[in-house]
């Protein structure tokens, strides 16, 4: 595993007061104990500038992975004797905060100032993370640009598949009226059919009942007649014909009709005084 390494001034302060130089030894004491966390809140408590305080700060601040707290106090912190070794850390602290740029710049503004193997091994570390992080942030450009194009043909296949169904719909909705328009258009033929049988059949019945009553044929002899064989038509055509043949001799002699008085008090035919 590839590892950055950091450069730990401990130079004599210049400046400081009675309180703030024992602050600054807890301070150095809670740093090499490795308590980084109470290290940097100490050196934070100090109402000082002094570059070497702010140096020693940058570097607790580090180490407790606060690495923003780490790179203003590293910028605070210029003007140290070590201005080599305070851009090597701050390079650090800038790779430590994904800034791979400033990291590099700082790197190598370093190593105008001292030539250090390290220093080199951190360099190309930190370019090696900018090239990842490029490809990363272009195969991410890359997947939310295929994810845009995905949901744009998703939508547009959810659209087309809408008008596909829409267009089904109006069909069916057009066919579905014209079948409709059509049931009508035959049912008012075939209503009209009906009436047109009905009064035919009515005019035919009133036909029928007019020929009834002009030959003098009642119902049930038309019945009769419809049972017949058609020998027994021809049979009952002859006896009609002697019939009339018969009544028509009859009219031609004149035969008188015969009526006879009855007696109202003895019921009874009075043979010798006819009407």
């Amino acid at each position: 595993m590839s590892k950055i390494y950091i450069f730990i001034l401990s130079s004599s302060f210049l400046w400081a007061n009675t309180f703030d130089f024992q602050t600054i030894e807890i301070a150095k004491k809670a740093y090499e104990a490795k308590d980084f966390d109470r290290s940097a809140l100490l050196y934070d408590s100090l109402d000082t500038t002094e570059p070497a305080i702010m140096y020693n700060k940058a570097n607790a601040e580090y180490k407790a992975e606060m690495y923003e707290k780490a790179i203003k106090s590293y910028q605070q912190a210029k003007g140290i004797k070590e201005e080599a070794e305070r851009l090597y850390n701050l390079g650090n602290a800038y790779f430590k905060n994904k800034e791979f740029d400033k990291s590099i710049k700082s790197y190598e503004d370093s190593l105008k100032l001292k030539d250090d193997e390290n220093l080199k091994h951190n360099l190309e570390l930190a370019k090696k993370k900018k090239k990842e992080e490029e490809q990363k942030k272009k195969q991410e450009k890359k997947n939310e640009e295929k994810d845009k194009q995905d949901d744009k043909n998703k939508d547009d296949k959810k659209k087309d598949q809408e008008k596909k169904n829409q267009d089904k719909k109006d069909k069916n909705q057009k066919k579905q009226e014209q079948k409709d328009k059509q049931d009508s258009k035959k049912d008012e033929e075939n209503k009209k059919q009906d009436e047109e049988q009905k009064k035919a059949d009515e005019e035919k019945k009133a036909e029928e009942e007019a020929k009834r009553s002009k030959e003098g044929k009642k119902p049930k002899e038309e019945e009769a007649e419809k049972k017949m064989t058609p020998q027994e038509k021809k049979n009952d055509e002859i006896r009609k014909k002697e019939l009339k043949h018969m009544m028509n001799q009859l009219q031609k002699k004149k035969m008188p009709t015969m009526m006879y008085q009855t007696n109202p008090e003895k019921g009874e035919r009075n043979v010798e005084n006819p009407w």
